[in-house]
């Protein structure tokens, strides 16, 4: 198997002049922004639970780091380049519109302390709106940095902070605010790399008003918030001081991403990460087998975009299957990983497989010209699978599992920095029953 080259590529280039992109770059001094410790100071519980999130590791992780940089390797087409180094665009965002790093490749390297906090809280609260939902294409309107740090956007009409001045923001409640960066388009080809955005719009949540933030933003430790869940408020303050609400956005930012946190010692995120995948898809299998055909139903119940999402041709959900006879014996099994955490090209596998334009499968985003294979599980959709074990006799027992990985364990021993990582595999749901023909 090819070396995957890219855990993510987003969109535009460096500071320079861009031809190939057609909306202004805006600029802004690296001093405009103010520091995540300095937000901590009043706003304490919320920046501890952001503090080691996903959204705060979005530079530090390491497998991010490692799948980047082979992704730019052996790279000659143009095109093919100007994706793969635009990475920092969404890893680095506060680098990225201040003139730093320009390229993907310059993410590792010494940049200035603020830039490699990721995803951080002066840059979502100095959003004013978007140009397009895709890509990053925001608009900003920051402060002057420490000593006037400006207008900061959010959810509340009625806030009146001591620090800096506050304005209502409706584009902060809407799942346009999310889906910015959360929908990637090829910068060059125009295939869409990643699509949670334009998953949830055409998802019955939408029709129900329920946003991106009803559930990502009201899970905390206990209270995995999906759509099969209860999403209940969490009652708080904003800051330290201030008004009790019936509710506080939370800023854990996990999805169901279980390797970040795990790396960085995190158990906290990594159970809430485990807590969402497991209340994400409910699966069930029939008693009655469909002529000599054991049949299983998955429905994705729990998400409100297809699963898995974002960036799906590295992300991996599979479902295992063990069949035994009366006597125990195993007649039949599928995706059972082998001795190296490996799983067989020919499971069970909920992904995307991208082409090269010619009908070619590429592992590299960069290189994708074209969707080969999509069969991720849309949201509220019944999915069957028909396995056939072969001709038997009696009751059979079949035991079914959906499991999920970020990356593949094949994945992860071809990329240098990630050899000898064992890949965290989450058992999203397992069941089991007899069945009879």
């Amino acid at each position: 198997m090819k070396k995957v080259i890219m855990i993510v590529s987003f969109v535009l280039a460096s500071m320079v002049s861009i031809a190939w992109f057609s909306d202004k770059i805006e600029h802004y001094q690296l001093s405009s922004f103010i520091s995540p410790e300095t937000c901590g100071g009043c706003h304490d519980e919320i920046y501890n639970q952001w503090k080691g999130s996903v959204h705060n590791l979005s530079l530090a992780d390491k497998i991010y780091i490692e799948a980047a940089l082979d992704g730019l390797k052996g790279l000659k087409d143009k095109d093919e380049i100007k994706e793969a180094e635009l990475c920092q665009k969404c890893h680095t965002p506060v680098g990225f519109i201040t003139g730093y790093p320009e390229k993907t490749s310059d993410s590792i390297k010494k940049i200035p302390e603020l830039a490699t906090k990721g995803i951080q809280c002066d840059y979502c609260h100095s959003i004013t709106g978007a140009k397009k939902i895709f890509n990053a294409m925001y608009k900003y309107s920051p402060g002057k940095g420490e000593e006037d740090p400006g207008v900061k956007r959010g959810p509340f009409k009625d806030s009146v902070p001591d620090y800096h001045k506050s304005d209502y923001s409706k584009f902060h409640t809407k799942s346009e605010f999310c889906g910015t960066c959360h929908d990637v388009k090829h910068v060059a080809f125009g295939t869409w790399l990643e699509t949670t955005y334009q998953e949830w719009e055409k998802s019955p949540y939408e029709k129900k008003g329920v946003q991106c933030q009803d559930c990502h933003m009201y899970q905390r430790p206990g209270h995995p918030a999906t759509g099969s869940t209860v999403r209940d408020k969490n009652p708080g303050t904003a800051a330290a001081g201030s008004v009790k609400r019936d509710h506080i956005f939370t800023h854990y930012f996990v999805g169901g991403n279980t390797a970040v946190p795990l790396m960085n010692k995190n158990k906290t995120l990594a159970r809430m990460a485990e807590d969402r995948l497991k209340n994400a898809v409910d699966i069930k299998i029939d008693p009655k087998a469909d002529g000599n055909k054991i049949v299983i139903r998955l429905l994705n119940n729990g998400a409100g975009h297809e699963v898995p999402t974002g960036l799906t041709n590295v992300r991996q959900i599979w479902l295992k299957v063990i069949i035994k006879n009366s006597r125990g014996k195993v007649i039949y099994k599928t995706g059972v990983p082998d001795s190296k955490g490996y799983i067989a090209d020919n499971s069970i596998i909920y992904n995307t497989v991208f082409g090269d334009g010619k009908g070619k499968p590429v592992d590299n985003v960069a290189k994708a010209r074209e969707i080969l294979k999509n069969n991720r599980l849309k949201p509220m959709k019944e999915y069957i699978e028909k396995i056939d074990p072969g001709s038997f006799e009696g009751k059979i027992t079949v035991e079914a599992s959906l499991l999920y990985s970020g990356m593949s364990q094949k994945v992860a021993d071809s990329l240098k920095g990630l050899k000898g990582i064992k890949v965290p595999v989450v058992v999203m749901k397992k069941v089991k029953n007899t069945v009879t023909k």
